[in-house]
Parts: C-alpha cells; structure tokens; sequence
C-alpha cells in the first residue's frame, strides 16, 4: 500500500517504459532522442523520481505516442495542471485541498468507470448540495463556514464527470445503512434518497442496495474505490479512505481481490430495478 503520489510515479514509470518497448527503443536509444542520460529513463521507469509533465511530453512524442486520451492520462500522473489544452480545476484549490485528495480527483476525472462499495454515506458524486453540506460538516469538526463552503463546492464539482462526453461509468453497491442513517435532518435526508432515485436512472450508473437482511458480506471491512482506465487497465488502481489520509493499492493481486469482492457484493445485491424500487420506497416512508 502507497499513498497517491508514489502510486502514481511507479505506474507512470511502467507505463512509460511498455510505450518504450512498444516503439523498439533501449532506455539508451530512448535517452539519445530526447537529449538526457541513460540513468534519468531509467530512474523514470522505475518510479524512483519524479518526472516533469514536459519530459513525460518529449518522451511520448519520442515513442510517437498518439493516443489522446493515453497522453492526457499520463499527463495527468505526472502532475499536469494541463492537459491537451483542457484546464484541470482543482489545481484552482491547492491551497485548500489535501495532496491526496487532489490525486483522487485526478484520477477520478480521468478515469473511464469507478466501482464504489459505501457502507456508511452516500457517494460524494451523487450527493445533494445540502448532504455534502451536512456530511463535511460532521467530518470536519469546526470548519469555517467558508472552507465548508469551499468544500462543498468541490464535491459538487465532482459531479461533472457524470455529465463528461463520454460519461464516467458509475457502479455503486450501499449498504442500506446509508439510506437509513439520517444525514442533516429529515428534509435533507428524503430530498438525498429522491437525488438517488433519480441517478438509479440514469444510463451511466448502476446503483444496487445490499439490504440489512443480506447479513455479514465481504465488504463489512469497510468502503472502497476502484478505477478502472480504458487506455490500459495497467492503471487501474484501489483506493481505501482513512480519516486523515487515502491509501492506494496498484499490486495486481489486490486490483484481483477487491474487484473479486465487488463482484460478488453486486451477486448478493438487490438488481439495479429492485434496489430502485428499495430506495423509492425508503424515500416514500422517510
């Protein structure tokens, strides 16, 4: 387990040194078209350095990468404010957001599909205004009411990746606990279960319940996250949310495990249409 920076320098550096591979260059070859050492490829490849968004740039133009959403993708690891011309809008907040919470963003803006078990809260991409509000504010004890403020807007920016062309694909299993907890009152509460309804609908996410009397499951552990990357799955990464920081599993056998686990929660979950109707009628007796 890694947090996000050094996750995101090891799989940068492996994919880097595929696309190397790829276009039938030595490190050395590679270093003579772009001007460095041998050593400084190498160091890349293996993570054990930064990179520059330029020099990762010069190294795709070199292995004459053309794959947009690919170079944008690496881009991104490698820290870029910007990409292919498109601003990244978090970076607008640094001075407020953690560094891990930024690289969530990152990779959650780049991603291509997000499978998410929660167990205790609504999925920040599908909260109400007022939820967020609420959830940040018992997260956070004493937050400013302009650093909530702030906050809240980011979670709400978020959101858009839904409404990205192409859309981020959405599978999300809750455990009913997140429907029954009531979250910021009654009035927030049912108009959050209505917000859910509606995103059951929507073509882009799967939504399903894992009801009280489906027992213990394998997700009683705790909630998590995994990316899933259309350019190369050699990206595709897990997250595991603490109070304080967010860890990052990239090992092979652990992407195996926990979408394994996924998996098998979405088998004991009520279907997306009942899950709908559950949520429908949680909200109908809320």
């Amino acid at each position: 387990m890694q947090h996000g920076p050094a996750v995101r320098r090891r799989k940068l550096g492996a994919e880097l040194r595929a696309l190397r591979a790829a276009a039938g260059l030595t490190s050395g070859e590679a270093a003579r078209l772009v001007g460095w050492h041998q050593s400084k490829v190498s160091r890349i490849e293996t993570g054990t350095s930064g990179v520059k968004p330029a020099d990762v740039r010069l190294l795709l133009d070199a292995y004459r990468v053309a794959d947009t959403q690919l170079r944008d993708l690496l881009m991104v690891l490698a820290g870029s404010d910007d990409t292919g011309g498109r601003h990244h809008w978090w970076h607008a907040y640094r001075g407020v957001l953690p560094p891990t919470y930024r690289d969530f963003i990152s990779l959650e803006s780049q991603a291509s599909a997000m499978s998410t078990l929660e167990t205790t809260v609504v999925p920040g991409l599908l909260q109400t205004p007022e939820y967020a509000r609420a959830v940040t504010r018992a997260a956070v004890e004493g937050l400013p009411e302009d650093r909530l403020d702030t906050l809240v807007e980011v979670r709400l920016a978020r959101q858009d990746v839904l409404r990205a062309d192409p859309p981020l694909e959405l599978s999300a299993v809750l455990d009913e606990a997140v429907l029954r907890r009531e979250v910021g009152g009654p009035g927030v509460m049912a108009r959050q279960l209505e917000r859910l309804v509606e995103a059951a609908r929507l073509p882009q996410v799967r939504l399903q319940v894992l009801p009280f009397a489906a027992g213990a499951h394998i997700g009683v552990t705790g909630p998590f996250v995994i990316f899933s990357f259309s350019s190369t799955s050699d990206l595709d990464v897990v997250v595991l949310d603490h109070l304080t920081s967010s860890l990052y599993l990239e090992r092979k056998e652990d992407l195996q495990a926990y979408t394994e686990a996924f998996n098998a929660l979405q088998i004991h979950a009520l279907s997306p249409e009942d899950s709908l109707d559950f949520i429908a009628g949680t909200a109908a007796g809320a």
